[in-house]
């Protein structure tokens, strides 16, 4: 009984609505804008490093912090990128995606009753994770129709029971990237209240226009509090791979290793070699995907306009959201729901990322990290909407 007690607590509507959306995309043969994968794979030299490593015999467990070679790589990538530099044998560890660098995370630093300060509406991990660790999640709202940080309300946030803030920039549903005065302003309140920071930076890549992702780490005391978390998935577009990492000071790092060796004790041998060679040669190739997922995004964001939905333009991921009532509907999980059987496309709506459902009833989220003739299929259908 405590087993399925425990298994009932950590499921999420998120995971909930993703089956039941994935077996209607299956079952009404519907356009799927709801999964946030890529239809296309990363660079060929990338794979081909994978399958020359399989054929090499590097198949057995690797080191448990990850190889050397892509150790270093993260490092050399965090230098390059943002000026940050760590350590390669103490200050990084290879995870199983980030999302086992998050879980981690939390069973290594919260106990049963601290407080985590993370944005409302949440990535789906994250509250299945704080409640695996026995923490209470306390919601910030980038809430719509603009989806911004208000200062005022994340400063309300701490308390003296407040213990780690958990920040996702370029953040995923909304698309929203923090700006430097949002960044400051975290820092502030983490230095003030002496807490740790854990930042999902998995889309670090992945701004447009004239939008930067900044990691919270470079700001004055931040360094020595904060765990930087990112993934090979999101950037080179391998999200099966499931090689991930976290960087940040020795003490922090050694904990949430600690963890991981009960988690999946190593991660991936074959597909760390390909990944340190991406991360060593592949910048020119990440630049080309960010310009082709912005010009994805505008081409999306150009076909909801002409179906009658006004869609907030991201700044950064790759999914895009629309408050669905110009279409007569007042709630995105019905709409979500009746979408395949009207027309044959899937959306996820946003209220499964929220604890205040109300905040996020009228919004729906649509992926662009799809080939363009894809796109245009589900504008095409999404037509008969409005026909």
């Amino acid at each position: 009984m405590a087993s399925a007690w425990k298994a009932e607590r950590v499921r999420s509507a998120t995971t909930t609505i993703f089956a039941e959306m994935s077996a209607l995309a299956v079952a009404t043969g519907s356009v799927n804008l709801g999964q946030g994968f890529p239809d296309t794979d990363g660079p060929d030299w990338m794979l081909g490093a994978a399958r020359q490593a399989i054929a090499d015999g590097v198949n057995q467990y690797p080191p448990g912090r990850g190889i050397a070679p892509l150790r270093q790589a993260v490092v050399d990538h965090s230098r390059r990128h943002h000026g940050l530099e760590y350590d390669p044998d103490t200050e990084v560890v290879i995870t199983t995606g980030a999302t086992e660098a998050l879980a981690a995370a939390m069973l290594a630093f919260v106990d049963p009753g601290d407080e985590v300060v993370a944005l409302e509406p949440f990535y789906d991990s994250y509250a299945a994770s704080i409640d695996l660790a026995g923490g209470t999640r306390v919601g910030v709202g980038l809430f719509g129709p603009d989806f911004r940080l208000d200062h005022a309300e994340l400063a309300a946030a701490f308390t003296d029971r407040t213990k780690l803030v958990l920040v996702n920039s370029p953040h995923n549903p909304t698309g929203t990237v923090l700006g430097r005065d949002d960044l400051a302003e975290i820092a502030r309140l983490a230095v003030a209240h002496d807490v740790l920071v854990v930042c999902d930076e998995v889309y670090e890549h992945l701004v447009f226009d004239d939008a930067e992702h900044v990691p919270l780490a470079t700001f004055p005391g931040m360094r020595e509090r904060t765990l930087r978390i990112s993934s090979s998935g999101k950037t080179f577009s391998a999200t099966g791979w499931k090689i991930g990492w976290a960087l940040g000071p020795a003490e922090l790092v050694t904990e949430l290793t600690a963890v991981k060796q009960f988690l999946t004790y190593v991660s991936g041998a074959p597909f760390q070699p390909a990944v340190a060679r991406a991360l060593d040669e592949g910048d020119a190739w990440v630049e080309a995907n960010r310009v082709s997922l912005q010009g994805k995004r505008d081409r999306l964001a150009a076909g909801l306009r002409s179906v009658g939905l006004d869609p907030v333009v991201p700044q950064g991921t790759y999914f895009m959201t629309t408050d669905v009532r110009p279409l007569g509907y007042d709630d995105g999980v019905a709409f979500c729901r009746d979408l395949p059987h009207r027309c044959g496309v899937v959306a996820i709506p946003h209220q499964v990322f929220y604890d205040d459902v109300e905040a996020g009833r009228p919004y729906v989220r649509w992926a662009f990290c799809k080939e363009d003739a894809v796109l245009d299929e589900a504008v095409r259908r999404l037509g008969g909407l409005t026909a």
